[in-house]
């Protein structure tokens, strides 16, 4: 996911590894990843507002991975 912490890492690699930023995220990051992109804090922001409200009444628990099929590779 895009934090501040992946941003910074990616930052660092660029400057180790002599590449562009978007080089790192692309051939680094999420080489082994199935959806070649990072997850946005909004949409995990999206997925616990709808888990908090009252159209998740029905949900009582399981998991809800978020990952851009990174569990399913």
């Amino acid at each position: 996911m895009r934090t501040p912490l992946v941003e910074r890492q990616i930052a660092d690699q660029a400057a180790n590894l002599g590449l562009d930023p978007g080089e790192v995220v692309g051939r680094v990051i999420l080489e082994p990843a199935a959806v070649k992109r990072l997850i946005e804090p909004e949409e995990v922001a999206a997925l616990v507002a709808f888990l908090a409200s009252g159209e998740a009444g029905a949900i009582t628990g399981g998991c809800l991975p978020v990952d851009l099929g990174w569990t399913a590779r």
